[in-house]
């Protein structure tokens, strides 16, 4: 039966995710240099357009319909069932069903932009476009299916509360995939690497933050007592991240960073994502603990290794959330939401928890190498080094951010 409370509710967190995109262009357009601030930024409002055309026409029915095997969801369009209830309880059976497709939507959106922080400054906007619409179709439709619209990892019993497997170790793993088949910008030696407006970055961290908050309470599907921990969890990690990511750095580089603070919190959102509704506080400042101190070493990890992840996301969301996912099978108690790990005895969810997030992260590298690789055979994905000297935003689109 539907609730007006909870369906009140629902549409406020899936509003507070839509939010997150926009926060999202602010957070990596502060972050890049001048030249390529607008290019940034429109690769994550045009996600917005994009892929909710994809929700609309069959997106979501792929990832939420009837499917083969576990496999993949049914082609069937979403609105012929009409405005009314999802037959499975578990989409919300206290919800309308356009609630559920409209918050399910913003996840959809958001995921694909987390990746474009990898690759900033080099490519090109109409090849990110094809990249956008296969990706959302080959690996984040899938993914979601899998983990959530009843798909052989959930039929075997893997969990992910609000998208530690299917939002961050996706696109984080995508990330990656993406720097190694792009490569590195051109005389990265030269360039000015620090982010060209830290206030930018400041902003848009406040908006992932609030936006996380509809992020992961909504994954309760209700207003209820597991939206209340998931809310009260969000917020824990994020913090113990941050000023975990602050003393570490401090101690590294003896003195303290805004931007060290700002990524360390969202570092902190990423992690506890998966395991939001199903840990305790206690768990959660030990999630937090773990964000700030894994995702900071990975970066120093990936500079080491010189793969030029501008924005680190793969740090950031990929490590994040994959670690996220895995302390979610060591944490979990069933008091909270009905799933017990590691520390009630269940070693079973636990590997779980690991296999998935292996399997998932895999595939996503893999497919996003192989969509990338198929696209270059039709356009270039990288733009010319003229391009990218003179900067995307004049070469490409032809605007500026600022006129001084």
């Amino acid at each position: 039966m539907v609730n007006s409370g909870d369906t009140a509710f629902m549409i406020i967190c899936a509003a507070l995710v839509c939010l997150m995109t926009p926060g999202l262009a602010f957070f990596y357009g502060g972050l890049v240099n001048k030249k390529n601030v607008l290019t940034i930024m429109i690769q994550s409002f045009i996600s917005m357009g994009i892929v909710t055309i994809i929700w609309f026409i069959c997106g979501f029915s792929m990832a939420f319909g009837p499917d083969i095997n576990g496999i993949i969801g049914g082609l069937k369009y979403a609105f012929l069932n009409g405005v009314g209830m999802t037959p499975n309880p578990q989409y919300g059976a206290t919800i309308p069903f356009m609630t559920f497709f409209s918050y399910q939507e913003m996840f959809a959106i958001i995921t694909p932009a987390l990746i474009t922080g990898a690759f900033a400054d080099r490519v090109n906007f109409k090849s990110y476009l094809i990249f956008l619409v296969c990706w959302s179709f080959l690996i984040y439709i899938p993914l979601c299916h899998w983990v959530w619209g009843g798909g052989f990892l959930q039929q075997l019993g893997v969990v992910d509360f609000a998208g530690g497997i299917v939002v961050h170790a996706s696109a984080g793993m995508a990330a990656l995939a993406s720097v190694f088949f792009v490569g590195s910008r051109k005389n990265l030696e030269k360039l000015d690497m620090e982010p060209h407006n830290i206030t930018h970055v400041a902003l848009g961290t406040a908006l992932l933050w609030f936006g996380w908050f509809g992020f992961n309470a909504g994954g309760a599907l209700g207003a209820n007592g597991i939206a209340s921990i998931a809310f009260a969890n969000t917020d824990i990690a994020a913090s113990v991240a941050m000023v975990t990511w602050l003393f570490i750095s401090w101690a590294e580089e003896k003195k303290p960073s805004f931007v060290g603070v700002l990524t360390g919190s969202v570092a902190g959102l990423a992690t506890i994502t998966p395991a939001a509704g199903f840990v305790k506080p206690w768990a959660a400042v030990i999630i937090g603990l773990a964000a700030g101190s894994v995702c900071y070493f990975a970066i120093k990890l990936k500079a080491k290794f010189h793969w030029d992840d501008a924005l680190d996301v793969w740090g950031v969301h990929g490590v994040g959330g994959m670690i996220g996912t895995v302390l979610l099978g060591v944490f979990a108690v069933s008091s909270v939401n009905g799933v017990s790990g590691l520390v009630e005895g269940n070693v079973h969810q636990f590997l779980l928890q690991l296999g998935a997030t292996v399997f998932a992260g895999a595939y996503s590298f893999a497919v996003t190498f192989a969509i990338l690789k198929a696209i270059n055979h039709f356009t270039p994905v990288r733009v010319t080094e003229k391009e990218e000297i003179q900067g995307l935003d004049t070469s490409i689109i032809n605007e500026e951010a600022y006129h001084l």
